[in-house]
């Protein structure tokens, strides 16, 4: 009883104006971090061979972790500030680069914030505590690398087809020791493996930076 009236205590302080402007305040630094991170991370990242992405890219875990922290509308916002200063710090892939990097990136927090609307609201209960329990962040994080996988296979057909047309036959599937398989065969195959691989280390990360020192518990933000 008394560990839910100071949750409710809590709550009460972090009520109004203080929630929102932690809100932001996280956004902010995690958002302008991410963008500092990708500048000094970006030439040195390894690539994968025949194909024009990394094996991991370290932006996400700052969004994640954003997210996990200071809640839904932070990791919202702090992704969309992280993409569009991307656009300025990273000339040589914007637009396209940092947008596919938000589409990734979303699709993992959507699918979490879809089942908080399912789940029954319990007294006490906060919602970084729902997905901080592990079997419900691997049934999200499972989801949420589905739908990260159609839509950045959907994007990159479309940019395949369109923008980077003259570039398509030369994306091949020498990481898989097949460089005789290119062009859009190699993308449909190669990509959804990528970005699945992607999406374990930007979930995975994320997870042990805030809930391994516990630091959800100290914010108790959300």
């Amino acid at each position: 009883m008394s560990e839910t009236k100071n949750i409710e205590e809590k709550e009460a302080i972090l009520s109004g104006k203080t929630l929102y402007t932690l809100e932001i305040a996280g956004a902010a630094i995690f958002g302008a971090l991410s963008t500092i991170l990708s500048v000094f991370t970006a030439p040195y990242l390894p690539r994968v061979p025949g194909m024009p992405i990394a094996y991991l890219d370290p932006v996400s875990f700052i969004w994640i972790t954003c997210f996990l922290i200071f809640g839904v509308r932070s990791g919202l916002l702090c992704s969309i500030i992280g993409t569009v200063t991307l656009m300025f710090a990273d000339l040589a892939n914007a637009p396209w680069g940092p947008l596919m990097k938000f589409a990734a990136t979303i699709s993992l927090i959507i699918v979490p914030i879809l089942f908080f609307k399912l789940y029954k609201k319990e007294e006490g209960i906060r919602k970084s505590q729902i997905i901080k329990k592990p079997k419900n962040y691997i049934i999200h994080g499972t989801l949420g690398t589905g739908l990260r996988v159609i839509v950045t296979l959907l994007l990159n057909y479309i940019l395949a087809l369109t923008i980077y047309a003259p570039f398509i036959a030369y994306v091949n599937l020498e990481f898989l020791g097949h460089p005789e398989i290119t062009g859009i065969t190699a993308l449909m195959i190669g990509f959804p493996l990528i970005n699945a691989w992607q999406s374990v280390f930007d979930l995975a990360v994320p997870y042990l930076i805030v809930f391994g020192p516990k630091i959800d518990e100290k914010f108790e933000i959300w």
